[in-house]
């Protein structure tokens, strides 16, 4: 997928490259209607230029003893002849020509009016009656120089104009946009738990209806939230006392109970009871894990925390428990500790329940900051993996569970900016299951 290209950036090469356009366009229009403008200055020039080398040539060729022979002017000093011209009688005979001129430019039999060639622009025209012909030509390098000239003296403003447009129209968008840059930074800058209102200053009029369906949208969200957040809490809380009176009431009366059928219909509800009471303790840890307020101010040592819970563990399931530390002293994270104690939890109960048995569950924590809990066991497939982490989602498997343990770990992780990652088979291994967890600097 391609990366989206920035308001700022279009507009800015948008207007950039409008201006050039336009500029190039009024440019190629100047350079039309000034060189229409020259051609006919130069034509009139042309016509002006024969008609008073005419009159004076023809009144030379009369004051001549000789008026057959061809006669060249003399040039008075050294000079490049932008014009030349031929004289001719009235039989195609040339009279007199310029100094510099060259005939192959001009036709065997004089033509009248303007004309061009591939190389020269050239006017003819007569008098005495048609007994004398004059023939003018310019060449043509002279007048494309000349629009070359014009054309690079417009253009050349374009080499300026450009640069100093862009950052113009680059500071002035960036200006306009303020408040929409800082409404944007106002909303990459928050995580996914932050529903609050965003503030949203110098907001441009056209994105304020924007701004507060965003913030409408939010409120709905929050409160829709929250009430899901107390009522599974709530929930969860209510349910604790009755669950424990009930289940103390049925303990009371398994002891009681005669050998028999008896008894073991209320071993299987107080077994029922236990697993209600341990999933109402799920309910309220999932609450808490998307209730928001896992980082604190002043980051904290998660040493202690691991070795904590890792000995509680270990006081309950003997020596299935393995503890891997860094060499150094502290690994220092923003997550609160008692959100790390629950993530941990979860993740140790989930090993302990889906590993093997015959082998111990391994905690590690790397300098780095990762924490990692390995367990024995099958291969977790790919398509079942990416979906551990949702609620009451659990594997094949024939261990107990409510599927709240990854969810809940899931939860804590994303609230509090780590990142967990799900890997089978384990890193290095043929087999087993591990829950790598990025803790947060």
């Amino acid at each position: 997928m391609s990366q989206p290209v920035s308001l700022q950036r279009r507009l800015g090469i948008g207007l950039t490259l409008g201006v050039a356009a336009l500029w190039l366009v009024a440019t190629t229009l100047t350079v039309f209607i000034v060189q229409h403008t020259i051609d006919r200055t130069l034509d009139s020039s042309l016509e002006e230029t024969a008609q008073r080398i005419l009159s004076l040539a023809v009144v030379e060729i009369f004051n001549r003893e000789s008026s057959d022979l061809l006669q060249q002017v003399a040039s008075l000093r050294p000079h490049e002849e932008y014009i030349t011209y031929l004289v001719r009688g009235a039989n195609g005979i040339p009279l007199l020509i310029s100094h510099d001129v060259d005939l192959s430019v001009f036709p065997e039999t004089p033509q009248m009016g303007l004309r061009s060639t591939a190389t020269h622009r050239l006017y003819g025209t007569s008098a005495v009656s048609d007994t004398f012909f004059i023939e003018v030509a310019e060449p043509l390098t002279y007048r494309h120089r000349a629009t070359r000239e014009m054309l690079a003296m417009l253009l050349l403003p374009l080499a300026v104009l450009v640069p100093l447009s862009l950052a113009g129209i680059w500071w002035l968008v960036r200006h306009s946009l303020g408040g929409l840059l800082a409404y944007r930074q106002a909303l990459e800058e928050r995580d996914a738990g932050d529903l609050s209102p965003v503030e949203a200053p110098r907001l441009p009029a056209e994105l304020v209806p924007v701004a507060v369906a965003v913030d409408q949208l939010l409120a709905r969200l929050r409160r829709v939230l929250e009430a899901e957040r107390s009522f599974t809490a709530n929930s969860a809380h209510e349910l604790r006392t009755p669950l424990a009176a009930a289940l103390a009431q049925v303990q009371r009366l398994r002891r009681e109970a005669p050998p028999g059928p008896l008894q073991d219909r209320a071993w299987r509800i107080e077994a029922s009871l236990r697993e209600l009471s341990r999933l109402s303790e799920k309910l309220m840890q999932l609450a808490k894990a998307e209730s928001g307020g896992l980082l604190v101010e002043t980051p904290q040592d998660v040493l202690p925390v691991v070795i904590h819970v890792v000995d509680d563990f270990r006081r309950s399931y003997d020596t299935r428990l393995e503890l891997s530390l860094p060499k150094e002293k502290q690994i220092v994270s923003s997550i609160d500790p008692d959100a790390l104690a629950i993530l941990l939890r979860n993740l140790i109960e989930n090993a302990l329940k889906h590993g093997r048995e015959d082998r111990p569950v391994e905690v590690a924590v790397s300098s780095e900051g990762v924490l990692r809990v390995i367990n024995a066991g099958p291969v977790v497939p790919a398509e079942d993996l990416v979906r551990l982490t949702d609620r009451f989602t659990r594997a094949n498997s024939r261990a107990d569970g409510s599927g709240l343990g990854l969810a809940i770990a899931q939860a804590i992780a994303t609230g509090s900016g780590a990142t967990l990652t799900l890997i089978s088979p384990a890193t290095g291994r043929g087999d087993g299951f591990e829950a790598s967890l990025w803790l947060p600097p």
